[in-house]
């Protein structure tokens, strides 16, 4: 039923005009289904509280909930026939429904209410919708889908989880939404978050970590006290571009987390030295953006300047890690090597046990260009050696060929121990060269290759050949 109602969105989102890639697909199909959502939850607790004997006030206004501007029905459970549509529709939408949802995160008493997240959601993106018909199709689809069972629940949030994918091949901003999702259970695995603990993202994007963090805690015997640990005050998310914040949001919804602990802000803009103890967490999962351009005026927000966000993101982690914390961290392979990063290898080192590097091939990342690491580290004690290993699929990846759970069982297995294979060694702290503080992945085991040849070797070789040519083309003509 739900891959059916999403093939019908997407073939009513390629006929609006107003609409141009999938990144607008992915922000247009959140809103409603988050307003969906919102109305079948609010049904939900109205009806458990009728049962109780208690009144129950709704989050939204009457004529803003779902079921009487989206689906108003008749009192026999009927559609009426006088249903916003066409331009009434949007003006309805653009004037009255956004303007007031907006209003929500002023009145909010905190950030980490469901009133907050609707405010922020509607002050950060538009209605796109031009036609009030495609609109109005789109809401009937989305109208016959449920949320009322696990089940229903489970197989949502894994198309969206689809959608959020394909995204990644919408633009460069996209692919920033999406780690891959075996790479991330396997980092969860080795961290291996507890009920109790709080667990961190501070640039969550799609909240992918967060998700698959909640999944891997959630058993089928929890407690209700356990239950309500891990839904209020077990996961936190930073994230800084409003479209991946939305989505994050709802990513996270749709996988049973009903109000998140998600905040929209840069998080480079917190000055490191301010971190105390209460904002500190025990796990952190990340893959902070690559890249350069970060304003001077932030970089002064840490000890070691740099232009490079992913090192910046590292100061943060670092410091927001509370002591006997673990942390598994994306970051491009470079870190372990270039000069400019020595400083922050040195305090790293220094500050925290980083016990296992895992050097993932290329294309791991759909769309990226660079080769990355996953550092995982636990703080509070110096590093005396740490453990490598080289993942190799023994394939090409790419977009038809993902990385899948299975290649990453030996890692998993070895990682336990920290064994030595032919895909990975140890590297004592003390062999690590206190200048440089070179990190670079460098398999002890694996075959040498030949060295390159210099320029001048190069040369001279192809002006023999010339010679070759040269002297064979003289003999043909000669038998011409």
């Amino acid at each position: 039923m739900f891959e059916n109602a999403f093939n019908s969105i997407d073939k009513e989102l390629r006929n609006e005009d107003g609409l141009a890639s999938e990144l607008d697909y992915a922000e247009q199909t959140s809103w409603i289904l988050f307003l969906k959502y919102l109305d079948d939850m609010e049904q939900e607790r109205e009806d458990e509280a009728e049962l109780e004997g208690k009144d129950y006030t709704p989050t939204l206004p009457n004529d803003m909930r779902w079921k009487s501007w989206a689906s108003p029905k008749n009192p026999d459970g009927t559609d009426r026939k006088d249903v916003l549509t066409g331009e009434d529709l949007i003006t309805f939408v653009n004037t009255e429904l956004f303007p007031t949802l907006k209003k929500y995160r002023e009145d909010a008493t905190s950030p980490d209410t469901i009133e907050y997240k609707i405010g922020e959601i509607f002050s950060e993106i538009t209605n796109k919708f031009r036609s009030g018909y495609s609109l109005r199709d789109v809401l009937e689809i989305v109208d016959g889908l449920e949320f009322n069972t696990q089940e229903a629940k489970h197989e949502l949030s894994d198309l969206y989880e689809s959608r959020i994918k394909r995204m990644g091949n919408a633009g460069r901003n996209g692919g920033e939404y999406y780690t891959p999702r075996p790479l991330i259970r396997a980092m969860i695995k080795v961290v291996d978050p507890k009920i109790g603990e709080t667990v961190y993202d501070g640039a969550c994007g799609s909240a992918g970590f967060l998700c698959e963090a909640y999944a891997h805690m959630l058993t089928t015997d929890i407690s209700a006290s356990d239950y309500s640990t891990l839904q209020t005050r077990t996961f936190y998310g930073q994230e800084k571009k409003s479209l991946a914040y939305i989505i994050g949001i709802m990513n996270m919804i749709l996988h049973g987390i009903t109000a998140p602990n998600i905040r929209r802000t840069n998080t480079l803009t917190e000055n490191v030295m301010d971190i105390q103890e209460k904002d500190r967490h025990d796990v952190i999962l990340a893959n902070p953006p690559f890249g350069s351009g970060e304003r001077p005026e932030v970089q002064q927000n840490f000890p070691i300047k740099s232009g490079e966000m992913a090192y910046l993101f590292m100061q943060h982690f670092i410091r927001k890690l509370r002591a006997g914390g673990r942390a598994a961290v994306v970051i491009k392979n470079t870190f372990l090597s270039n000069g400019d990063a020595a400083a922050l290898r040195r305090e790293l080192l220094e500050t925290c046990d980083l016990h296992t590097v895992l050097d993932c091939p290329a294309k791991v990342f759909q769309g990226a260009g660079v080769k990355t690491v996953v550092l995982f580290f636990e703080k509070g004690r110096k590093t005396r050696k740490t453990w490598y290993y080289a993942l190799d699929p023994g394939r090409s990846l790419g977009k038809g060929s993902p990385l899948r759970d299975d290649e990453l069982a030996e890692f998993l297995e070895l990682q336990k121990t920290k064994a030595d294979s032919p895909k990975s060694w140890t590297v004592a702290r003390e062999d690590i060269d206190a200048e440089t503080m070179d990190m670079s992945v460098k398999n002890p085991f694996a075959p040498e290759e030949a060295p390159l040849r210099s320029p001048e070797e190069i040369i001279e070789d192809m002006l023999a050949r010339d010679k070759e040519t040269a002297a064979i083309l003289e003999d043909i003509r000669g038998m011409l």
